[in-house]
């Protein structure tokens, strides 16, 4: 519960007459002497938009979080047809996709800086020029040197984007009091189906490579400029005039302002999203190999996956329950899934065990963004988010490479059960992870993300000084 130190303190007066009169009528004191706050909140104080209305923040983050998979949907379900294209063979196009990591993982480290020094309306700057850069780097590959180019500036707008977009929802998600970062993700998830599924359809139509890509341009053009007018043009509150924020980066054992917790939160990040990934890119294979279903009925084992990661997020969230108990049951889904594929002697046992590691790995890298949103203050937000989601990524690069790693040495079955050692490894690191960050996990409430949140869901309680 909000105590009347964690609410936002009104401008000093200029002489004594005007206290006294706001203590007579029932303002009072805070304990710290500042005139506490009306108990009416609609005549508190005018704040910056972002502050006053959470929907400025959240909507501009789902709106982010739709593009964003909207537009990997199309990439996704494009990759034969920009293959042939560029005219490169198979081993040309996988060295290829390896520069939209070696784009990514820079970017994803150094876009904090820029996002704390110029705000959020730099998400919406990235967005917009996603959708514009891909369709380009469709059209305009020729060959494998340009092909690789394209691909590595793709990559690092993508990696600057992500980090952005989940410093908004991060954001929004304080101000709004709710789960909004695992939503926006299930967002992610959701268009990127759509979006695949829309494409595949207009290719079977007979759509050139170009259609698709210049609808998502236009989309995630529409999305930026939407971005850019809602959100606001400057960080929206910082410790210095949000006194709870301030009182929370300076609890003992905090250490908000350091690396190292964040290094530590990110090494759980890399974890659920090797995890993930791994079953994202080796289902379907394992499916076809070890279960001997057909291709086309293969290809269904990693939709079944993405369903339900997308389902889980919508559903998921810190509102009830604490990042830790989160972590931890997602930890144990993650591995338990992972172990029923490992052993399924049928494809619908290994779909039941995919819905079991989709449900687990759901929960787990929005949990984490969560865990740095509630933990930094506001001028430091962008550079803990890239920290952490650039550390997070190598897990998301590596993930699949693991995986071909174990089935070369033990087969696909064995292969899944290294899977489950990470989802094991997770569960056993989460305690002891966040116990040496000093990271804040308790569950989200309503009204807790700070002083500004609380203000329109309750009256501001007084306090008379003694």
């Amino acid at each position: 519960m909000d105590t009347p130190q964690d609410l936002p303190a009104a401008a000093p007066p200029a002489d004594p007459l005007p206290a006294a009169a706001d203590q007579r009528a029932g303002g009072g004191q805070a304990g710290n002497g500042v005139p506490a706050p009306p108990t009416d909140a609609s005549a508190a104080p005018p704040r910056g938009p972002a502050i006053d209305r959470p929907r400025e923040l959240v909507v501009p983050a789902f709106t982010a979080f739709a593009a964003f998979g909207a537009f990997w949907g199309v990439w996704g379900a494009s990759v034969p047809r920009v293959q042939a294209h560029a005219g490169v063979d198979d081993g040309q196009l996988g060295i290829a996709l390896l520069f939209v990591g070696a784009g990514a993982l820079p970017s994803t480290l150094l876009v904090g800086r820029a996002l704390d020094r110029w705000g959020l309306r730099i998400a919406a700057l990235l967005i917009a020029a996603l959708g514009v850069l891909g369709a380009g780097v469709a059209a305009a590959a020729a060959g494998f040197v340009s092909l690789c180019a394209g691909l590595a500036l793709l990559g690092a707008c993508s990696g600057a984007a992500d980090v952005c977009m989940n410093a908004v929802a991060g954001r929004a998600e304080q101000f709004a009091g709710r789960p909004v970062i695992a939503r926006a993700h299930g967002t992610f998830s959701t268009f990127v189906v759509l979006a695949g599924l829309a494409t595949g359809l207009a290719t079977a139509a007979g759509a050139p490579l170009a259609a698709p890509f210049a609808v998502v341009a236009a989309v995630s053009a529409a999305a930026g400029v939407f971005m850019a007018a809602r959100l606001p043009p400057h960080v929206a509150a910082t410790p210095r005039n949000r006194p709870a924020e301030a009182a929370r980066a300076a609890r003992p054992g905090r250490r908000a302002g350091t690396v190292a917790p964040l290094l530590l939160v990110g090494v759980l990040g890399a974890l659920a999203f090797a995890s993930e990934n791994a079953h994202q890119s080796w289902s379907a294979v394992f499916a076809h190999r070890e279960l001997h279903a057909g291709t086309g009925l293969a290809a269904v084992a990693p939709a079944v996956f993405a369903g339900t990661v997308a389902l889980t997020r919508f559903a998921g969230g810190l509102s009830s329950v604490g990042a830790r108990a989160l972590l931890r049951a997602g930890a144990l889904g993650a591995a338990g899934g992972a172990t029923i594929v490992a052993l399924a002697p049928t494809l619908t046992v290994a779909a039941v065990g995919l819905v079991v590691a989709g449900a687990g790995t759901g929960v787990l890298f929005p949990t984490v963004v969560g865990i740095v949103s509630r933990n930094v203050d506001e001028a430091r937000r962008g550079r803990a988010t890239s920290l952490v989601t650039g550390v997070s990524y190598l897990g998301f690069l590596l993930g699949p490479v693991y995986v071909g790693l174990w089935a070369d040495a033990t087969g696909l079955r064995g292969a899944m059960g290294s899977v489950a050692a990470l989802g094991a490894a997770l569960l056993l690191l989460t305690p002891l992870v966040l116990r040496l960050s000093g990271f804040r996990v308790d569950p989200l409430r309503t009204g807790d993300a700070g002083p500004a949140s609380a203000a329109h869901h309750r009256p501001a309680p007084t306090r008379t000084r003694s």
